[in-house]
């Protein structure tokens, strides 16, 4: 097995933070950096490079097409991107790996909602063409806006992962219902176009959720590593970066992020983390105390 003591190299995680928190509104670069996850010697400059691209063949359609309707450049980049270069959402095989990185995306023109949707903005952004992405619960959006404000009204809903279907708030409730199981009720406020980092964090918990299913640990830490980047203050990052140093057998990596867990956790009471939770954490520290002890 590989080495459990391996963590994503510093400068790599450095490197993603500064195009994470970065204000320009790229995503690909910092999606690409995430590739590096499945593919550690990818050259992002002939991925970046083709989406230049992309979007340079999309601005010419629309200055040749002309301004014809408010919804043109949705047409035309739905033209585009679902006819012309054949990107479609992969149902047959949802949960492959290839869906979440933004390089096999390019490659294979199928992804998941959220990969598809960061290729549709970055071309339209290319194009000069604003489109947001929207952190729907259990299946990411798009939103074309039409005027100012985050009001519903304002902006038409696109699925990327059916073509860009547009969705009503019919179509919107029922989607919900159909990955929510009615545990989320619905809000104008779930539409609100997502931050970039809030997109980025999508994209990590995706691939963190397949990875500890197949229980490759170590690229689940890593993607930890990169999650905390995000947001240190990210209590749940910090647990699991604990318990899978603790699936690894590093013991005392895992001792030091749980024990800071339980600290952090206990000044807290927004109702995040449940004492049974937490009692369960704190049997771990227990036991990871005699371990590191008899290491000694």
């Amino acid at each position: 097995m590989e080495d459990g003591r391996a963590v994503m190299a510093p400068d790599l995680v450095q490197e993603f933070s500064r195009a994470a928190s970065s204000p320009d509104p790229d995503l690909a670069a910092p999606a690409l950096l995430i590739a590096r996850l499945g593919y550690p010697t990818l050259d992002p400059a002939p991925y970046l490079d083709r989406l230049e691209q992309m979007g340079e063949d999309m601005a010419r359609r629309l200055d040749s097409t002309g301004p014809t309707d408010p919804h043109g450049p949705l047409h035309s980049l739905n033209r585009y991107l679902f006819e012309d270069q054949g990107f479609a959402g992969n149902a047959t095989d949802y949960d492959d790996l290839r869906n979440s990185f933004l390089n096999q995306v390019l490659e294979r023109r199928t992804g998941i909602p959220i990969t598809l949707a960061l290729v549709y903005i970055e071309v339209a952004r290319r194009a000069g063409i604003q489109v947001e992405g929207v952190n729907f619960p259990g299946h990411f959006l798009l939103r074309f806006p039409l005027g100012p404000g985050e009001a519903p009204e304002s902006s038409v809903v696109m699925d990327p992962f059916d073509g860009g279907a547009v969705l009503s708030e019919t179509d919107c409730r029922a989607l919900l219902r159909r990955h929510a199981g009615g545990t989320v009720d619905f809000a104008p406020t779930l539409l609100r176009p997502a931050t970039k980092q809030q997109i980025l964090v999508r994209m990590l918990v995706n691939l963190k959720r397949l990875y500890v299913r197949m229980r490759s640990f170590p690229q689940g830490r890593a993607i930890t590593e990169l999650l905390l980047a995000i947001n240190p203050s990210a209590l749940s990052e910090l647990r699991d970066r604990g318990l899978l140093a603790y699936h690894l057998n590093d013991y005392t990596a895992a001792l030091r992020d749980l024990e800071a867990y339980l600290q952090f956790a206990s000044r807290r009471d927004d109702g995040e983390e449940t004492k049974e939770e937490r009692d369960e954490i704190w049997g771990h520290v227990k036991a990871l105390r005699r371990r590191v002890a008899s290491l000694n």
